[in-house]
């Protein structure tokens, strides 16, 4: 342990932490407010027409041109006024074809009631409230330094390595904030967006340690080593650290996830991490389905606590995936790497965590390996024997047989990549 103490203080002297131009209890604030603010929202759909020709232009986009954009923003003013509601926001999903508006219901009345009313409406193609999604990992008790004491040596991740990193894969990181500058992460990604209204500038804790268990850089004498270092992330934030403290809840509602799938799925990523868990969500839903159409592998981290493991872990075709350390999970819930993380955290420092997030982004990490070498759009996880689910790295990536372990897969694919 005190080995394991010294290279940890080692790793977090190399990098001193950014200065934050916000306080911490700006931050609190707003995080509070918007958490406020979701629980008396609820969304209204509007349909978007199709592209059409126009016989005095050409034909329109998907989002249609001004003027039906203006016509369907004076429908939900009228849905709003006739209903006592405040439209807080609208955003048009074309991969759905709907305009999304988000209106807030008045102190008076309740949410489910006003929901029910809405999809009565005529002019309304659906209504739902807003929902609240939790990340599903935490903090521990307290050439890559850190690479031996993470679990994923065990992986044999260094030789896996020799195969596949994960060039030419693009894995969307639907988390909180991702401290994109941190030295193990920096040039990582290909794309940093934010979809959290009323956001902070400060980067959060497990949006960041998500990202570098996925696609941390390898070989850089710093920290550690991502599972994909050789991937492309896109850093889209659609949670919001609570408070900004290790032991504060990481939370995101339907909007600001819908936002960042949507987002996603246009950029053309081939894995979606989604380390959260909460209430089944009609638009969510849709959006994973488009997903799943267009062979993006989506991985969710598994909610022993939720009806079903929570959504979207319970959808058909999503990859489900918990702590291997759960004592016990449903058989299609894959058992992966989550206890005792060492990964990236805000301000250029490296912390250990523990939870099913983390293991989901094992999985996402792995699935990006196996869709560089194998070249296939709906890659299998292969789990070890023995009944308990936990993932098998070695045989996920590479062909092996009852004559061929893991030993004899990666000399064979390691003489192959040579003479390609």
């Amino acid at each position: 342990m005190r080995r394991l103490a010294i290279l940890v203080d080692a790793a977090l002297a190399l990098c001193a932490p950014v200065l934050l131009s916000m306080s911490s209890s700006v931050c609190a604030q707003d995080a509070t407010v918007q958490q406020q603010a979701t629980n008396r929202q609820v969304l209204v759909m509007l349909r978007l027409p199709p592209p059409h020709f126009r016989p005095n232009a050409s034909y329109s986009g998907a989002y249609g041109d001004k003027a039906s954009a203006s016509a369907r923003r004076r429908i939900a003013v009228a849905i709003a006024r006739r209903n006592g509601l405040e439209i807080a926001d609208s955003w048009p999903m074309p991969l759905l074809g709907v305009d999304c508006f988000v209106m807030r219901v008045p102190e008076g009345g309740t949410v489910d009631d006003m929901v029910t009313r809405l999809n009565g409406d005529p002019q309304v193609l659906w209504a739902q409230p807003m929902q609240l999604y939790r990340a599903q990992g935490g903090a521990a008790p307290q050439g890559d330094p850190l690479y031996a004491v993470q679990p994923a040596a065990g992986w044999r991740l260094a030789d896996l390595h020799r195969i596949a990193t994960g060039r030419g894969i693009t894995v969307a990181v639907i988390d909180s904030k991702v401290d994109t500058g941190h030295p193990d992460l920096s040039g990582q990604f290909a794309a940093s967006r934010d979809f959290v209204v009323g956001h902070s500038i400060l980067a959060e804790q497990h949006g960041t340690g998500i990202a570098g268990v996925i696609g941390a850089k390898s070989g850089n004498a710093l920290g550690i080593a991502g599972v994909a270092p050789g991937a492309r992330m896109l850093a889209l934030r659609a949670c919001w650290q609570m408070r900004p403290t290790a032991a504060t809840p990481t939370v995101c509602d339907t909007l600001s996830l819908a936002k960042a799938l949507h987002f996603a799925i246009d950029s053309d990523a081939q894995v979606i991490n989604l380390s959260l868990s909460g209430p089944f969500d009609p638009l969510l839903a849709r959006l994973v389905s488009i997903a799943l159409s267009r062979h993006v592998s989506v991985v969710a981290a598994y909610d022993p606590g939720l009806p079903k493991g929570g959504f979207p872990a319970s959808e058909a075709g999503v990859v489900a995936v918990a702590d291997q350390a759960l004592p016990s999970r449903p058989a299609a819930v894959y058992g992966a790497l989550g206890r005792d993380v060492p990964t990236t955290q805000p301000g250029g420092k490296w912390y250990f965590v523990n939870g099913s997030s983390y293991a989901a982004a094992h999985v996402s990490g792995l699935l990006a390996l196996t869709r560089e070498e194998r070249r296939t759009a709906s890659p299998r996880i292969v789990t070890a024997p023995g009944g308990r689910g936990n993932v098998d790295a070695c045989a996920t990536l590479l062909p092996m047989s009852a004559n061929c372990d893991c030993r004899c897969a990666l000399q064979r694919a390691a003489a192959g990549a040579k003479r390609r």
